[in-house]
């Protein structure tokens, strides 16, 4: 292919240098302000609102979530296997700037956090007690087969699709055509100069809406999970008081964190923790049921093989609409505001490769890695329940939050692996919300690469503040009504971004071959 094309009309954007504050910032910070006063002042009224809409959502435009991200994963796997597939995000001439290995790693650091801990053992072990769709008896073989299936449904391609697209479009936006780092930017191929306009403003606020609420939902069950352990170590009480105590303490520590960049302690924290959770699932693969899990695993991947398509496209025509709410609307949903955020991280750690090479790293590698961690966490607790007369699974219904330390215990230095578990879940919380955070300034600073400290301190507040409403103002179920509710315009757009980067892709090509020529 000829050299890199750019547009004629774009100009050299300098994205580190702090950018004046716009309209994005304000109408972003308003609505945020306007959030958190409706749910301090009308509390009531706002988990009624949610609840009347995400059933209205739901009900009438929830598989709109499925046949968009399966849509949306057909496109990549046909883009990473077409001629289009050798384009690099970048110039020609770029080349990788991390080794696979490490590229790697930084891809599973970027999501793998909290939601390891979080559902590691409580999804499978849910689906275990009560069988999604009434596809098996309770407590079963079958059930614990269906069980690791729809876990790995939840936390698989489809989730890795959605950051995978995002990435894809702000990498090649960014690296190859040279623009400012922002979501509005990726339309520009569909609507022209409007990106700069009301139309790409708005784009812009949805993007930092749907960022916002994906960093809270991740910042409260990080509160409920640190509160889980502690009273597990400790015997400290599992309240609305300490859970606000917690949010409050990590939402310091990520916003000095993001003010004063990666410093080297938080550096090593978030190597150790990539140890620590390396060292916990060896562990647990030791001293667990190895050959059980082996065989729950392979029987568990061909089921999930055989029924993808069945999975991805099974809606509520029958029913099921409640259990779709807990379980897949609210994981899609929550993929999806998260896709800015991931796609920006995977777009800064990807220039130089191939549109191949990036698809299928970010697709295959993230996917067995939560496989596995869920075959082996979420295995064990079904293996304990089923023949050694646990009752992780009635624990875990009692309280979701409690299930991983649920499963420890029944193992040997529980005190030691769950105080892992704890720093884990605080090291994960704090990186991931440090980086968010960071990418809420930018992107309300115009894809300034170096935002204001300010603006740094006030997103960083407003996250936790807006976590810590949410939590008062209903716990875990605020939080997924919320995250459901707010995501759905950004799941437009996402779709948006897929087409206008296909169609500047055939552009490109089609001005390559006349250059050529």
């Amino acid at each position: 292919m000829s050299q890199t094309i750019t547009e004629p009309d774009l100009q050299s954007v300098d994205s580190s240098a702090p950018h004046k504050l716009g309209s994005v910032f304000y109408a972003s910070v308003t609505v945020c302000g306007l959030f958190v006063a409706w749910g301090v002042l009308f509390t009531e009224n706002l988990n009624s609102v949610t609840t009347a809409s995400l059933n209205w959502l739901t009900g009438s435009w929830g598989w709109a979530y499925l046949v968009i991200t399966l849509a949306i994963l057909v496109f990549l796997v046909f883009l990473a296997f077409s001629p289009y597939g050798n384009i690099r995000l970048g110039r020609d001439d770029d080349r990788p700037e991390f080794s696979n290995l490490s590229w790697f790693a930084m891809i599973l650091s970027a999501v793998m956090g909290i939601g390891l801990v979080s559902y590691g053992v409580a999804e499978p072990i849910s689906h275990f007690a009560t069988p999604p769709h009434g596809l098996a008896e309770a407590g079963t073989p079958q059930a614990a087969v269906r069980a690791m299936q729809y876990s790995y449904f939840d936390w698989g391609l489809h989730a890795w699709a959605i950051f995978a697209v995002f990435g894809l479009a702000i990498a090649y936006s960014t690296h190859r055509k040279g623009r400012p780092t922002l979501v509005s930017q990726l339309f520009r191929p569909l609507i022209g100069d409007r990106v700069n306009g009301p139309i790409g403003k708005t784009i812009d606020v949805l993007a930092v809406f749907a960022t916002l609420f994906g960093t809270t939902t991740s910042l409260g069950l990080g509160a409920l999970q640190v509160n889980n352990g502690l009273a597990t170590l400790f015997g400290i009480p599992v309240d609305n008081i300490t859970q606000v105590l917690i949010i409050a303490a990590v939402t310091a520590i990520f916003t000095m964190s993001a003010v004063t960049g990666v410093s080297k302690g938080i550096k090593y924290l978030s190597q150790g923790s990539a140890i620590a959770a390396g060292a916990l699932f060896v562990f647990m693969l030791v001293v667990g049921p190895t050959v059980f899990i082996a065989n729950l695993y392979i029987e568990s991947i061909g089921l999930w093989a055989t029924d993808f398509f069945r999975m991805s496209l099974q809606g509520t025509a029958f029913g099921d609409l409640e259990w779709m709410q807990w379980w897949t609307y609210f994981m899609m949903a929550w993929w999806v505001s998260w896709g800015a955020f991931v796609g920006v991280f995977l777009a800064r750690i990807s220039k130089g490769r191939t549109i191949r090479g990036f698809i299928m790293g970010v697709l295959v590698v993230p996917t067995v890695v939560f496989f596995t961690w869920f075959t082996v966490f979420g295995g064990t607790a079904i293996n304990v329940d089923m023949y050694h007369g646990g009752d992780i699974a009635a624990q875990t219904s009692n309280d979701i939050n409690s299930a991983f330390f649920a499963t420890l215990d029944h193992f040997p230095l529980a005190s030691i692996t769950s105080a892992v578990a704890i720093f884990l879940v605080i090291m994960f919380f704090v990186s991931g919300a440090d980086a968010n955070t960071y990418v809420l300034a930018m992107m309300t600073s115009g894809g300034s690469l170096a935002p204001r400290r300010t603006i740094l301190i006030l997103w960083g507040v407003l996250t936790g503040i807006t976590a810590v409403v949410l939590m008062l103002a209903g716990g875990l179920n605020a939080l997924q009504n919320t995250v459901i509710v707010t995501s759905a315009p950004f799941l437009v757009i996402i779709a948006g971004l897929a087409v206008s980067f296909w169609k500047e892709l055939i552009s490109d090509n089609s001005l390559e071959r006349k250059t050529d020529a």
